[in-house]
């Protein structure tokens, strides 16, 4: 439900959720994750809701963060601690929860890893290499495991 290809409707997505979150209405599982990500980026709001946000480009060459991708990774991350995949992510995560002190800036240091894992299939034209980013991870604290 949440990540389709329509990059449009993914967003409308966030925008619904945020309003029910505002109005208090029951969230479904996957809505509450996702609001409460919303919730941890307020810096964020004027660029994720409204018309505008829907069609708006965002430009990384002029210096610019597009919202949107940086809370889908927080998603993402949170989803496969919940699922435990790729398998040991989750232990990784919680080794290095202490060196890190906060979740946020630990999902944060993941996203680079999760970023290139990315990156590096979209050039390859090839699904990711979980084990890749599980290391990455795991390297994160200088641990192996």
């Amino acid at each position: 439900m949440l990540f389709q290809n329509d990059r449009t409707s993914m967003r409308r997505f966030f925008s619904e959720v945020w309003n029910k979150h505002q109005q208090e209405t029951t969230l479904e599982a996957l809505e509450v994750l996702v609001a409460g990500v919303l919730e941890e980026h307020p810096e964020y709001h004027k660029d994720l809701f409204g018309e505008a946000a829907l069609e708006r480009d965002f430009h990384g060459a002029v210096g610019e963060s597009n919202p949107f991708l940086h809370v889908g990774m927080h998603i993402a991350i949170r989803e496969q601690l919940q699922a435990d995949r790729p398998a040991g992510i989750r232990m990784a995560y919680q080794s290095l929860l202490p060196k890190h002190g906060d979740a946020h800036h630990l999902e944060h240091a993941m996203m680079e890893c999760l970023g290139a894992c990315l990156s590096r299939a979209q050039t390859r034209g090839e699904a990711p290499d979980e084990a890749r980013y599980l290391a990455c991870v795991r390297r994160l604290s200088g641990s192996g495991g």
